[in-house]
Order: C-alpha cells, then sequence, then structure tokens
C-alpha cells in the first residue's frame, strides 16, 4: 500500500539558498515566523567574490553613494519598486548576522582592486581586502603564484597604473612554498598556509607560511603594503594574514578573484552559521518540482528528496532561485520563463530582440526576470500578483543588469529583506 508523505509545515518556505534566499529567511525569521530553507543546489556564493556590491555604476559612471543615485535608475529597477531603505535594511541586516566585514562606518562606496587589475566600487568587503583600498596611497607590491594562472599580478599591476591609481604599483610572480601542481585548487594553497606543514626551502624545512614571507621579502622592496591572491588560509585565514604582515613588516591584503572564489566560500560559511543560530531549518540538494494552488494562493510545493517526494506547505513563500546563470529563469529559442511557480517574465517575442549589438551592448536579457510590485509579490502580465502569498527575491526579480550595475548583492539584500520582512509579518 503506498503511504502519502505527512506534509512539512512552516509559517515561511524560502525556495532558494543564495544571498537573497539567506536574507529572506533571516528577515521573516526576524518577525518571529517559523521558517525553512529549500534548495535544488549548491549555493553559487562559492563562485562569487566576496565583495557586497550595492550600486557601483550608472550610465557608465562610477558611483559614490548607492543610496543618491537610486532615483537615476529606471521605475522598473528593484531598487526603485522596493525603496532605498530596503537596501539600507538589507545591508543593516547583513552587518547584524555577519562578522569580519566592513563598510558599515559610510554610505560612500569603497574601491577595491581585484584580480584583473580593475577597480570595484563595492559597500561591504572583507577585513582582509581593507588594507589593499585603492583610497590608501601606499606603495604596493602585488604577489601572484607560478602555478595560479587565475592571477597573474604584474598584468594586474600595469592595469591599475593605466588606471590612475593614487599609488606606485608592481607585481611579481614567485614560487608558492609546496611547489603545487598547475592544476591545484585554490582550495589546496588556503589549506596548506592553514595547516603551515614544514616545506622544502633551499635545502631546509619551514612552515608554510614562513616560507612564503621569505621568498616574498626578496621582492619587497619600498613597498608599503603587500596584496596576494585571496587564497590565504580558509578556517585560518585571519592568523595566516596577521603572520605574514609580522613576517614581512608591512600590511598584507587579499586581492578578490574570479570563480571559485574562498571569499565567496568564507561568506557562505558565515551566512549559513547565521541561519543555523538564527533557528532557520535549512535543506539543500532538494528541488521543488510540483506546486499547488487554490483560489489565487499558494497551497504547497512538492519537494524531491533522494527517494521519496514530500509535500511542504506554509502560509507565505519566497522564491529566490537566482536568474539566467544559476537557472531561477529559463530560455529556449522560444520563451523565457520562471520554472517553479511558473510566474511570467517579460521579454520581447522576437528572441533577436533580446540582444543589442555588441558584446558590450546594452543587452534586454540582462534584465530578464519576474517583475514585481513595491512589496515584492511577482506580477502576472496584467500587473495583478501571481499569488497573494507569494514574494520574489534576487536575481530572479527582472530589472536590473547586476553585471554592469555592479549591484547584484544589494538587490538580493533589499528585496530579500522585503519578501522576509513581509512573509514573515503575514505569516505571524
Amino acid at each position: 500500500m503506498e503511504v502519502t508523505p505527512v506534509a512539512i509545515e512552516d509559517d515561511v518556505l524560502v525556495v532558494g539558498g543564495g544571498l537573497a534566499g539567506v536574507t529572506a529567511a533571516l528577515a521573516a525569521r526576524e518577525s518571529g515566523a517559523s521558517v525553512r530553507l529549500v534548495s535544488a543546489k549548491e549555493t553559487s556564493l562559492r563562485q562569487a567574490s566576496g565583495l557586497i556590491d550595492a550600486l557601483g555604476v550608472v550610465d557608465g559612471a562610477f558611483v559614490t553613494v548607492p543610496f543618491a543615485a537610486i532615483d537615476r535608475l529606471p521605475e522598473t529597477h528593484p531598487y526603485r519598486l522596493v525603496g532605498a531603505e530596503a537596501l539600507r535594511a538589507g545591508l543593516d541586516l547583513f552587518d547584524d548576522h555577519v562578522e569580519g566585514y566592513e563598510g558599515r562606518h559610510t554610505d560612500a562606496n569603497a574601491l577595491v582592486p581585484t584580480h584583473t587589475g580593475s577597480v570595484k566600487p563595492t559597500a561591504r568587503y572583507p577585513e582582509s581586502v581593507t588594507a589593499g583600498l585603492v583610497s590608501s596611497a601606499a606603495e604596493t607590491l602585488l604577489v601572484g603564484f607560478e602555478a595560479l594562472s587565475d592571477f597573474s599580478a604584474p598584468f594586474a599591476a600595469a592595469h591599475l597604473t593605466r588606471a590612475d591609481v593614487p599609488f606606485d604599483v608592481r607585481g611579481v610572480t614567485v614560487q608558492f612554498p609546496g611547489d603545487l601542481r598547475a592544476d591545484a585548487k585554490v582550495t589546496r594553497y588556503a589549506h596548506l598556509l592553514d595547516a603551515d606543514d614544514d616545506v622544502h626551502v633551499d635545502g631546509g624545512m619551514l612552515g608554510a607560511r614562513t616560507a612564503l614571507a621569505e621568498r616574498v621579502k626578496l621582492h619587497l622592496g619600498d613597498a608599503e603594503r603587500v596584496g596576494f591572491p585571496a587564497v590565504l588560509g580558509d578556517e585560518h585565514a585571519a592568523e595566516v594574514r596577521l603572520l605574514l604582515e609580522a613576517e614581512l613588516g608591512v600590511d598584507t591584503f587579499e586581492v578578490p578573484m574570479g570563480p571559485p572564489s574562498l571569499l565567496g566560500a568564507r561568506l557562505q560559511r558565515r551566512l549559513y552559521d547565521a541561519l543555523d543560530d538564527a533557528g532557520v531549518a535549512v535543506e539543500t540538494g532538494n528541488p521543488v518540482v510540483d506546486v499547488s494552488t487554490d483560489d489565487g494562493r499558494v497551497e504547497n510545493v512538492t519537494v524531491e528528496r533522494v527517494h521519496s517526494r514530500v509535500p511542504y506547505t506554509a502560509d507565505q513563500y519566497v522564491l529566490a532561485t537566482g536568474g539566467l546563470v544559476g537557472k531561477g529563469i529559463e530560455a529556449d529559442r522560444e520563451q523565457v520563463r520562471e520554472p517553479v511557480f511558473d510566474c511570467h517574465v517579460s521579454h520581447p517575442g522576437d528572441r533577436y530582440d533580446w540582444f543589442a549589438d555588441g558584446a558590450y551592448g546594452d543587452h534586454p536579457f540582462a534584465r530578464f526576470g519576474v517583475r514585481i510590485d513595491s512589496d515584492a509579490r511577482p506580477l502576472d502580465a496584467s500587473g495583478d500578483p501571481e499569488y497573494a502569498n507569494l514574494r520574489a527575491a534576487g536575481a530572479v526579480v527582472g530589472g536590473a543588469d547586476f553585471p554592469a550595475e555592479k549591484s547584484g548583492s544589494g538587490v538580493s539584500l533589499a528585496t530579500g529583506h522585503t519578501a522576509g520582512r513581509l512573509a514573515g509579518e503575514d505569516a505571524t
């Protein structure tokens, strides 16, 4: 006899495990609601830079203060819909739950050098990045590793010089202690420094951290700070960096890297620790495969587990599954769709109108996503809420060009806080 699984019940169910989903879950939990977060796959946070960008570029120009530039965005932009105060509330929530980040002392963006030698405006950044901010005029040495092809220190230094940064910068490449292979993962570098195992150096043995410092000393010159690719440990990153500072006698900092990113992995760990501390139930690797609705409300969703399908029911739901990159929005040659709740996604009928001329053009597809109202409810083709008890947050929401604007994290925080707060209040 087939047994019908008993539904798992919560006040609020968040679908999606990235920054927007975590923010929504924490905001809903602060209202006193019981909250569960489910995600189909491992979060993309470990692929991200670990920086929290609010709004860095509008009309091709750097933004100094994100809050002051929101009125310059189109009315359909998520920031215009949920309001500037939603961004402030999201950043405050982040500050309350995530340790080890700087930037809360000011509304202005900080300028952070990246692994490509570009300068990125960002609202929050890890402590390990602080000594490298472009606002400092300290003479800078960038250090890359022979086997780590993702970061060329000489290239990054040359690019920063062309960007007319207010300091002298040069780059060198050294052999990483332990002679790692060219295909070694970034975690291998970090774990070697975490463990500080002895390595062979010039016929002798030294701890990996000291050995690295000794190799860098040969190139230090008059540098007042040294930047390394963001591989300086994982579990003991602060300890590794402080030892290098003591050995070198100058400030050290980490340069944010491309994916996979240790700064992103550290942020993911802090966010999920915050969920645990707040009492949010978390399930990863379990996709939503069906949705039941009635009279304009979501009644329950079906989640696929390893050996069964289980119904989950809640009073309120938050959709935070990501955008085109995260497969929260799907596109084929015929249409663009949101696959979980089948929310409306506005897009031109002719797929050739999805793109602009030129690789760096203003591509309409960059803004594809569900439309929301000021309460973060997804809207149907007529402009009415899809469901009375469904809200959306993060990259699944349309209207923003996250890469061009440098706004992805901020939109996740603003819409996540709005969706989670209102869902929690309605559920309780």
